[in-house]
């Protein structure tokens, strides 16, 4: 069975150099870290409020990391304009409100639907993996096919919720499961993110058909204790 890969998000290094308005931490430095500790990708969402990543994040990122870069985008014209500017090789496609603190759940895979699909295929003519983050709704996952995406990643935010909270997890877990199972058999690629801490993702790797974790926000406030080469390690650890 191959290893699930693990994409390191670093929207929150970001996150800390835009409280003060200056130019440290770098987000280029953790991109390169985690590239040197072993993370198989970078992920980075570029919102439309620019609240922690900026384009020219995006652009130096781009231009030095020699693993994959991971891009998460709103479908609207302004993040295709982007994308297609900078064509990084994978991008997932997201849900985004304005006065969100984290994303909220999945995509509907409903909502301008035709956009979204000329969105898959501009990308995808341009040789860039396209994902799109839903729910682990079985539905959905048969809508992404017929939207030709090349993946799936699954919310895991309530999965993990209730992992944290210690509370009776079977149920979302199941979810999941039959959800990759469905992906699986019908040809997308599966990955799952949102949420994820040591114990969570430690669970959820025995779901045979997952290949691979983004994982950010725990990660980045472990590293902080722990060094970013250590908590990357442990990661990798846990999901084998």
């Amino acid at each position: 069975m191959k290893k699930i890969r693990l994409g390191v998000n670093i929207d929150h290094v970001a996150t800390v150099r835009n409280a003060r308005g200056v130019s440290y931490p770098s987000p280029l430095r953790a991109a390169l870290l985690a590239e040197k500790y072993g993370a198989d990708s970078v992920t980075i969402h570029l919102r439309e409020d620019r609240r922690h990543i900026r384009e020219d994040d995006l652009k130096s990122i781009k231009s030095r990391l020699k693993i994959p870069l991971n891009l998460e985008i709103a479908a609207t014209k302004e993040m295709l304009r982007i994308a297609l500017k900078y064509k990084p090789p994978f991008i997932c496609i997201v849900p985004e409100k304005r006065k969100e603190v984290t994303t909220e759940g999945g995509l509907n895979l409903n909502f301008n639907k035709i956009f979204l699909k000329k969105i898959i295929y501009k990308l995808k003519k341009n040789k860039i993996r396209v994902s799109l983050f839903i729910e682990p709704n079985l539905k959905d996952i048969n809508k992404a096919k017929l939207l030709n995406a090349d993946c799936i990643e699954i919310h895991t935010g309530k999965f993990c919720n209730l992992v944290n909270e210690s509370k009776n997890f079977s149920n979302e877990l199941n979810k999941i499961k039959k959800a990759v199972l469905l992906a699986d058999s019908i040809g997308l690629e599966v990955h799952a993110g949102h949420g994820l801490t040591y114990k969570s993702a430690k669970i959820l790797s025995n779901t045979i058909g997952i290949k691979e974790f983004n994982i950010g926000h725990f990660l980045i406030g472990e590293s902080i204790f722990l060094g970013l080469g250590n908590t990357i390690k442990q990661f990798k650890k846990n999901i084998k």
